[in-house]
């Protein structure tokens, strides 16, 4: 016979590794700072200057404007149906960044040393740069204590989209455990999460079925006794 101490029992032991993962991961995520681990003590605080630019020139029905300095200059980031194009206050298209022009970027904006810069104009699954657009520069840098940083610049506004370290690492790798996509590590409901999560969710409330029952034979006896 198939009682609730035996469903308990058999779903409990087949979803114990993953019930184990997640306790894991939370346990270490809610021991890390997020500000931290994203690297924002490594950026120096910035400092807004006010500027003027004819914003009628890159207006259109859909198109979203952000600014960006870079360097001593404006840069206007245009997003519309056609894409993502990059503007001087004059209208013009930029240039990408020189290499040496993207290493000054990083000393003026963080407390880093860059060391060595590539280009990447392919996407990689994985990645640390995953869900940025590309190109961009990853600009391999060292901290103050000698740790190596990997900061991901953007060629065209100079904008620092992302700083990967150490930390940075091991949180995305207990990031994947946690909702079971350990190669991309971005889809929080995958269908393998959802069936664990459905299993974990029976297994909890046959337990919690299970312990009132005992408690209830438990009752019976003793009043059965006296």
């Amino acid at each position: 016979m198939f009682t609730i101490k035996k469903f308990h029992k058999y779903l409990s032991l087949f979803i114990s590794i993953q019930l184990l993962l997640w306790t894991i991961s939370g346990i270490f995520f809610s021991f890390n700072n997020i500000e931290l681990v994203r690297g924002e003590h490594l950026k120096k605080p910035e400092f807004q200057e006010p500027f003027s630019v004819y914003e009628a020139k890159f207006v259109s029905d859909s198109a979203t404007i952000t600014y960006h300095k870079r360097l001593s200059d404006l840069v206007v980031e245009v997003r519309d149906s056609s894409g993502i194009k990059y503007f001087d206050q004059t209208g013009n298209l930029v240039n990408k960044l020189s290499l040496d022009e993207a290493k000054n970027i990083i000393t003026q904006r963080t407390y880093l040393s860059p060391t060595a810069i590539i280009e990447i104009t392919e996407p990689q699954e994985g990645s640390e740069f995953r869900g940025r657009s590309l190109p961009l520069y990853k600009v391999e840098s060292l901290s103050e204590e000698g740790k190596v940083i990997n900061i991901y610049l953007n060629p065209y506004s100079g904008k620092v989209e992302a700083l990967r370290s150490n930390q940075w690492r091991a949180w995305d790798f207990f990031w994947g455990l946690h909702i079971m996509d350990w190669d991309q590590r971005e889809d929080f409901s995958n269908t393998l999460l959802r069936i664990f999560s459905i299993l974990a969710l029976f297994s909890a409330l046959s337990g919690i079925v299970l312990f009132f029952r005992m408690r209830y034979r438990s009752s019976k006896k003793t009043d059965s006794s006296l």
